[in-house]
């Protein structure tokens, strides 16, 4: 049986979560079953009972809120364990225009891909502001990088994954797995498609984004560390190269100035050169420090997937 699970992640959702339900579908052309799953992200509103008595078809809750990439985590989880072949994960807001789930998981059914991202209008919401809109395509720039796809709008959730992709995915973020997770199907070689999907006027702000500092420090904080995790040997290395050539550039300067000033020798730039190379060196040495982890990490990740197949050989 061809099973199509859509997950939906919620934290305090009873209101926006009806709604939500009531345009999901429960035949999609391509499966023979549709099931609907609600992760209740230790809501205290009822979320939960609010799903059930909408139709949810599986409820999972937390005793305590955990952050929307624990809940999505533990979604994959579930539907993995319930015999999903493609798991739609969307919003318990009603952001993402639900009609649209066909169009989601058509490159999945002609095996052209083994992760979609439905891609909102250019911008996202209207509603956002522009420092957001701002973060938003250098967010998705960095990722096509790093992920070598071509995803217009990576921060999107609304998105369809494979059953074996989902054995795959890992996030180490606490705050969202979006980037995050396109990265590693980038750099697990899987198929990372797109498709333009349409999006829902706002039922309530988000609670995602608390402010715009908030949203820049974290935004900024998830960039770095996908450059950390993904890509350390180039991270660590270009950092130090490039301290290394600002202490020999610092270092330059300072003699030549000693030379045309013996009795003034500059300390205060001579000191400045040692630490800048100093430190360079070091991170140029934690680059292959950084990189011999990097293939721990792998190896780890290959077994975490091989038992992830046992598990849920279906």
């Amino acid at each position: 049986m061809n099973k199509l699970i859509i997950q939906i992640p919620c934290f305090n959702e009873a209101q926006s979560l009806p709604r939500t339900l009531a345009d999901l579908p429960r035949q999609v052309p391509g499966f023979d079953r549709v099931e609907w799953l609600v992760i209740d992200d230790g809501s205290t509103d009822g979320t939960a009972e609010v799903a059930r008595a909408g139709g949810a078809d599986h409820v999972v809750r937390f005793d305590r809120n955990r952050g929307l990439a624990k809940a999505f985590m533990a979604g994959l989880d579930r539907c993995l364990a319930l015999g999903a072949d493609v798991i739609v994960n969307t919003d318990g807001d009603n952001q993402y225009c639900a009609a649209d789930i066909p169009r989601l998981v058509e490159p999945l059914l002609a095996g052209r891909a083994s992760v979609v991202i439905g891609a909102r209008p250019v911008g996202g919401r209207r509603h956002s502001p522009p420092i957001k809109r701002w973060l938003h395509r250098l967010g998705s720039w960095v990722v096509r990088r790093l992920s070598q796809t071509d995803v217009p709008d990576a921060p999107s959730g609304f998105r369809a994954i494979s059953r074996d992709a989902a054995m795959q995915m890992n996030v180490f973020d606490n705050y969202t797995y979006t980037l995050e997770t396109i990265i590693q199907a980038g750099q697990k070689h899987l198929g990372v498609a797109w498709v333009p999907v349409r999006v829902n006027e706002p039922l309530r702000p988000s609670r995602l984004i608390r402010s715009v500092p908030d949203y820049v420090r974290r935004s900024l904080v998830a960039i770095v560390r996908s450059l950390v995790v993904y890509k350390s040997f180039r991270f660590f290395f270009g950092l130090g190269l490039a301290l290394f050539l600002a202490g020999a550039a610092a270092g330059l300067w300072a003699w030549l100035r000693w030379r045309a000033a013996p009795s003034a020798p500059p300390l205060g730039a001579l000191l400045a050169a040692g630490l800048l190379l100093l430190v360079g060196v070091q991170a140029m040495l934690a680059a292959f420090l950084a990189d011999l982890l990097s293939v721990n990490r792998r190896l780890l990740e290959e077994l975490q997937y091989r038992l992830r197949r046992r598990d849920h050989a279906s």
